[in-house]
């Protein structure tokens, strides 16, 4: 905290004590990071903190603000600190239960509602691996008269992804504990899924907020991280209905190989989407059911 025992511990001190903690401590973002938490320990705004920058603190605040500035420095994730992440213009409810919504998944948001156009009214979709719920409740969402299904095998995921489609209002949503795909028999438009994909072996050399934190189920891929994705070109030939898309979100590097596997189980029109850093972030392609 400030040196000076007597000064006002202000929004402005405050924030730059932080900031310089969190640089020393190799944190990736530190004044954003600083900004964050305060603004949640305050219960106001970034902005705010801008306009209030000179008003003290009191020592409840004060208290809150280093509890999350000390869980922070061990690097735990903002958004778990916060309980909440922006995702697509909405807010989603996160913990240590369900992997936090990253800006890549957006892509696999966007190739889903551009690759289902002609079927935009009555999209029937499928969300496998859904974590938080965040990209099946936003196609619902895009989609008010569309219906989504979504599973995961953890039952802590779901409770999540269920308390996020209530907040939300995202009543055409429904959620099954299942591995991959739902036990009913319904026909999909299109199935999205960002499956785990990081190798075994690398997970514990990924940034700390990351290995130490996010549930490991929702991170490891299997040997070469694509055994889900294997599963899930598999499988996806089941239960898509004639010309429905399959999309996946893959690791850095992996789109070569999966849109190669995209095409030796058959699918065709693959296509490799890049996320907002250029990455090639999402493979889909079309299952067209060959006639008997």
């Amino acid at each position: 905290m400030p040196s000076d025992k007597t000064a006002p511990w202000t929004i402005e001190s405050v924030l730059r004590w932080a900031s310089d903690d969190f640089l020393a401590k190799g944190i990736d973002s530190p004044r954003l990071d600083a900004e964050l938490l305060l603004a949640h320990a305050l219960n106001t705004t970034r902005m705010q903190l801008i306009l209030d920058a000179k008003k003290p603190l009191l020592p409840g605040e004060l208290g809150r603000f280093r509890a999350l500035v000390k869980r922070r420095r061990a690097r735990e994730p903002v958004a778990y600190l916060r309980g909440e992440r922006e995702f697509f213009g909405r807010s989603f409810a996160v913990d240590a239960r369900v992997l936090v919504p990253r800006p890549d998944t957006e892509c696999l948001v966007t190739v889903a509602l551009t690759r289902t156009r002609h079927c935009s009214m009555s999209m029937r979709a499928l969300d496998a691996c859904t974590g938080s719920g965040c990209v099946a409740i936003t196609l619902a969402k895009e989609r008010l008269t569309s219906h989504a299904d979504a599973t995961d095998v953890s039952p802590d995921a779901l409770a999540v992804a269920q308390h996020n489609a209530l907040r939300l209002g995202a009543y055409n949503v429904a959620f099954y504990e299942a591995d991959l795909f739902p036990p009913h028999g319904h026909a999909y438009d299109i199935v999205v899924s960002n499956p785990p994909y990081i190798a075994s072996s690398e997970i514990d050399t990924l940034m700390p907020e990351v290995s130490r934190f996010e549930p490991r189920i929702a991170l490891d891929g299997g040997p070469d991280g694509l055994s889900f994705v294997r599963r899930l070109l598999e499988g996806g030939r089941s239960v898509l209905s004639q010309e429905g898309v399959l999309a996946i979100e893959v690791g850095d590097g992996q789109a070569p190989q999966v849109a190669a596997l995209f095409e030796q189980n058959g699918y065709r029109d693959v296509e490799c989407a890049r996320d907002y850093g250029g990455i090639e972030r999402v493979v889909s392609g079309v299952w067209y059911t060959p006639t008997k």
